[in-house]
């Protein structure tokens, strides 16, 4: 079977996904919320667009501290999922990032390598102007990315993780310019193989686009316990803008 690389209609959109990224540490985002909070210093009840939201888990840890949530992302199950916790102040809707919202917010966030997923360059220069156009005149965003130069000292090639009963074998190495996984498993007597395939972006890339973009770079994180960014040793890089 061939690899689907439609990312945001098949892999994003299936059960498999979530099953597979079910174990993801939700006590260590709610502590990186929460110490992004105290260091931005947003007053409560202030506006937030968590952009490429997934299942809302962030969306939801923000709105627990008090502030008026949306969610958005562009996996419509995604959002049905992250739907079940819509109140007053917290909302979910599918969303392509490349399209304006039509409204301000105080602060954006992109969190957990959410951004860099298009073929064609120029949409992440056009997310990252929906942003900038997006914000108040003193709001902040936030990007959550991966240190590529770490991922790609210690990459692990190959790998097979069991989940629910389901053996995944998982393939990773860096092509053109992307950092890419393959995906493969039986269910049910059938055969699936998936990608996921992200730019292999490093600081100088970052850097130029925001230039491009007029965003001003105001603090870079490595990880998330808000400690400096260290180029060899951090495993995330984490910009603070405006």
């Amino acid at each position: 079977m061939p690899i689907n690389n439609n990312l945001y209609k098949c892999w994003f959109d299936t059960p498999f996904y979530h099953i597979l990224y079910k174990n993801r540490d939700y006590k260590e985002a709610e502590m990186f919320t929460k110490k992004l909070m105290r260091f931005i210093k947003l007053p409560l009840k202030s506006k937030i667009l968590d952009l490429a939201c997934g299942k809302g888990r962030h969306s939801i840890n923000l709105n627990k501290m008090g502030y008026d949530v949306t969610g958005v992302d562009n996996s419509i199950e995604s959002i049905k999922k992250a739907n079940e916790y819509n109140s007053q102040t917290l909302k979910f809707k599918v969303h392509d990032m490349r399209k304006p919202l039509g409204q301000k917010f105080d602060l954006i966030v992109n969190l957990f390598t959410s951004f860099g997923y298009f073929d064609d360059f120029n949409d992440n220069l056009k997310t990252l102007e929906i942003i900038k156009s997006s914000l108040n005149e003193e709001g902040l965003a936030v990007i959550d990315f991966l240190n590529i130069k770490y991922v790609k000292n210690n990459l692990i090639n190959e790998n097979i993780e069991e989940i629910d009963g389901i053996k995944f074998y998982l393939k990773r190495f860096i092509k053109n310019g992307f950092l890419i996984k393959n995906i493969s498993f039986k269910h049910e007597l059938n055969e699936y193989n998936f990608q996921e395939k992200v730019r292999s972006l490093d600081l100088d890339d970052f850097k130029s686009m925001f230039k491009q973009s007029k965003i001003e770079i105001l603090h870079i994180f490595g990880d998330y316990k808000l400690n400096s960014f260290d180029i060899n040793n951090s495993k995330r890089l984490i910009f603070v803008l405006k």
